[in-house]
């Protein structure tokens, strides 16, 4: 029971450290499209969109894992 539990979280971490990094890296892709904000604002926005997806993402991808894994 505590292997699967252990390979559900490496799993869901697996996706969602991934798609996190997707999302801020289209952050500063669209922040250098748009121009006008310096760099210090870019690069902290992808770390503070990076940690915001995280925090979102974790607690769904962890539920759909673990119910794929259940069913």
């Amino acid at each position: 029971m505590a292997m699967r539990r252990r390979s559900v979280a490496t799993i869901a971490a697996a996706i969602c450290g991934p798609l996190s990094l997707l999302t801020a890296t289209a952050f500063v892709g669209l922040a250098w499209a748009r121009g006008g904000y310096p760099e210090v604002a870019v690069y902290g926005g992808a770390a503070w969109v990076f940690v915001l997806s995280m925090i979102v993402s974790m607690p769904l991808v962890t539920a759909a894992v673990k119910r794929r894994f259940q069913g």
